[in-house]
């Protein structure tokens, strides 16, 4: 099995939303995280921090400013494109100023193995489980703690969205996107917003400390841009297995954002996953 045949994202919707990204993901999971990372730090001088479906980088322009000391990161994706992006546009410099690297690796999430990750400190993701079967999921938790490698997982969809002001329509349509995820591709059946459920499962399963945040997009006349192509996209796909013709319900929607009176709350969830025995939870690290 294999990501190649994965959806490719524009550079342009990516970066439409890297600040909204940005500002859903969960800091209480850096709390844990970085008294985690102090202890490599003490032992092996740097952090080695491998991202997965990098996309842009957005995931590394946001934590590399986060954390103390050196770092290395490998990002990783299967489009070329994206990759160079990404190298190009990386954070340079760590939260004491320690400097940050980069290299690329142009490869599938489903190669990775245990010996990829040996004297790796951290995997990192986001908005990538959903697009994952359960092998695959069970796969990526089975190879980290195979590696003893620790992993923060940002943004997984959960398919819930909230509407304000709502519509009739609202709900269903939010079935019918949540159904849109779960599906087919070349034999491999995608979780969608089951995703973040089964990698905190599968990573327990094998005795792992798992914390879990909640991350939220809160949308409105400050993110217009970003929200107008949300609806153009989520609209059509939520519709498409519900037999509606939705159009009537986007251009609601538009005009309502066009004046301002439009609010969508896009529901995920973050994860972090530390080996047994490791001190993650929060109000033990604070």
């Amino acid at each position: 099995m294999t990501l190649t045949d994965a959806p490719r994202y524009a550079p342009t919707w990516l970066e439409l939303r890297e600040p909204a990204d940005a500002e859903a993901r969960s800091r209480d999971l850096l709390v844990p995280l970085r008294r985690h990372l102090a202890e490599t730090l003490a032992t092996r001088g740097s952090l080695l921090i491998r991202d997965l479906g990098c996309g842009t980088g957005s995931m590394q322009r946001w934590l590399a400013p986060q954390l103390d000391g050196p770092q290395r990161w490998i990002l990783q994706d299967h489009d070329a494109d994206l990759l160079a992006f990404a190298s190009a546009n990386a954070a340079e410099a760590a939260a004491d100023a320690s400097r940050v690297t980069v290299m690329t690796r142009h490869a599938d999430l489903t190669e990775l193995s245990p010996g990829d990750l040996r004297s790796t400190s951290l995997i990192t993701a986001s908005a990538l489980l959903d697009l994952l079967s359960v092998d695959e999921i069970d796969r990526l938790a089975a190879t980290c703690v195979e590696a003893g490698c620790p992993a923060l997982i940002t943004l997984s969809v959960t398919g819930a969205v909230d509407f304000s002001p709502a519509d009739p329509l609202d709900e269903e349509l939010a079935a019918g996107f949540a159904d849109h995820l779960r599906h087919h591709v070349e034999g491999r059946e995608l979780l969608g917003p089951d995703a973040g459920g089964a990698a905190a499962d599968a990573f327990t399963r094998r005795g792992w400390v798992v914390e879990q945040r909640s991350s939220v997009w809160r949308l409105g006349a400050a993110h217009a841009d970003l929200t107008a192509e949300w609806l153009r996209g989520w609209v059509p796909a939520a519709a498409a297995l519900r037999g509606h013709d939705a159009e009537d319900y986007l251009t609601r929607r538009l005009d309502a954002l066009a004046t301002g009176d439009l609010r969508v709350t896009i529901h995920h969830t973050d994860l972090l996953a530390l080996p047994h025995g490791a001190t993650t939870m929060l109000g033990a690290a604070e």
